[in-house]
């Protein structure tokens, strides 16, 4: 991939005027899923950063496409949120052509059906910056010419350098070399061809700042050719107080010590080798707060045991008490993540992870010393039995999670990071007076 094209003061033949100074800053979000019209927590962490970015007087308005979320989940639409913070407006796309539009955008790499509306909406809106999230369905690579201003692409996923977006080759096993269309072929999917062209490098020139999730997965979008630079910011969540009221005594969701499990129920999240440690391990029980398409398989490899509870889609306040008295979130993902934003939920709640080593799971873990790493399940065993059987030494990753927690992956350590980033690259590109916009948001 080839260096970028932008110029000082906007992309090559535009000539972008100037904006005045004055007003709050006003920011676009463009992004394939965005709830409740979403499936993962990456659409949840583009709503947290919109929601931040209002309450700091921006004026924020995310695209979403819902044609993509309906074929990828027939059935009832859910129910939109009641109200939405001040400043913040959502527009959903509908073309009319239903799955044949996100088709249309996957095949072609262009927004077909949609182009034009979004492309209207962001000329109406005259945005200072255009933040691109997943657009793999919403408008492709060919999205990113459309709009001014400072253009950002933060990387959710590896879709940049993986048609799959998760680098798990043939289905089956971590990516580590390319055979794209074989794999693609093996997801039963048609070949994206804009991928074999020039395409995507000449969209990506477009962009003024790049955004990885994770050093890994800065460092994994390098290894399979992505050669333009990217700055690590990592998901957040809001601030916990630093001198919270006393509580009242709350009782455990479950009758028995669990640890917990959060997250979709697919054969990459790793459940199938841990779901039969349980039959040998009688301390405790494993609690599975999630759903997903490899549900069915994991319930019947549950079958017969009496410490292994579903606990199906889940509030999110549920998930709170769940995390507080579990004795530790268990993340045994087999995959190439690009963060993990199940481990500081758990943080947040003063809770210990015990995950896989691998993807960025020890970069977070180490960052804060919050939990324990493991390759073999004999590894899984050994830190489950220290953390329920050693409460002292659990206090102390407890407190440790937390006080990573504040440090590193709060809101107030997190936003100020971002508009500092879009500052910079306001600078860099000749447009101070998005800067200073940045500046009185920050």
């Amino acid at each position: 991939m080839t260096g970028s094209g932008r110029t000082s003061g906007g992309r090559v033949g535009e000539g972008r005027v100037g904006r005045p100074d004055g007003g709050p800053l006003r920011v676009a979000m463009i992004t394939t899923f965005y709830p409740p019209y979403s499936f993962g927590g990456d659409a949840i962490a583009i709503e947290r950063l919109a929601s931040s970015l209002a309450r700091r007087e921006c004026r924020v308005t995310v695209i979403h496409d819902v044609d993509a979320y309906n074929a990828l989940h027939p059935g009832p639409e859910p129910e939109p949120p009641a109200e939405r913070p001040d400043g913040l407006a959502v527009v959903s796309l509908r073309s009319g052509l239903g799955p044949i539009s996100p088709l249309l955008t996957q095949q072609l790499g262009r927004p077909i059906a949609s182009g034009r509306q979004i492309r209207r909406v962001l000329a109406e809106g005259a945005f200072d910056v255009v933040h691109f999230n997943n657009v793999s369905l919403v408008g492709g690579p060919g999205v990113l010419s459309a709009g001014e201003g400072i253009k950002v692409y933060e990387a959710h996923e590896h879709w940049l350098v993986c048609p799959t977006h998760v680098l798990w080759r043939f289905n089956r096993e971590l990516c580590t070399e390319r055979a794209c269309v074989r794999c693609v072929l093996s997801y039963k999917r048609p070949p994206q061809l804009w991928r074999q062209t020039g395409y995507l490098d000449r969209q990506l020139a477009e962009v003024d700042l790049f955004i990885a999730k994770s050093e890994f997965s800065r460092r994994k979008h390098a290894e399979f050719g992505f050669d333009r630079d990217m700055e690590v910011l990592p998901y957040f969540l809001r601030d916990v107080p630093d001198d919270p009221p006393p509580a009242r005594p709350e009782e455990s969701p479950h009758d028995r010590p669990y640890f917990l499990f959060v997250g979709r129920l697919e054969r990459i999240k790793g459940l199938d080798d841990v779901i039969p440690m349980f039959e040998r391990y009688p301390d405790a029980d494993l609690l599975i707060a999630g759903d997903g398409t490899h549900e069915g398989a994991l319930r019947r490899l549950a079958v017969g045991g009496e410490r292994v509870h579903f606990l199906g889609r889940t509030s999110p306040e549920t998930l709170e008490r769940y995390y507080r008295h579990s004795i530790a979130l268990i993340v045994p993902s087999i995959c190439f993540e690009t963060f993990g934003i199940i481990l500081i939920e758990a943080f947040r709640q003063r809770t210990p992870v015990i995950a896989r080593r691998i993807g960025p799971f020890p970069e977070i873990v180490e960052a804060c010393g919050g939990g324990e790493l493991f390759e073999t399940a004999e590894e899984l065993v050994a830190s489950m039995r220290r953390l329920q059987h050693e409460p002292g030494y659990r206090e102390d990753l407890a407190r440790r999670a937390l006080e990573g927690f504040r440090e590193r992956w709060s809101e107030s350590a997190v936003v100020p990071r971002y508009l500092d980033l879009i500052g910079r690259a306001a600078e860099t590109s000749g447009q101070p007076e998005i800067a200073r916009a940045v500046a009185s948001a920050a």
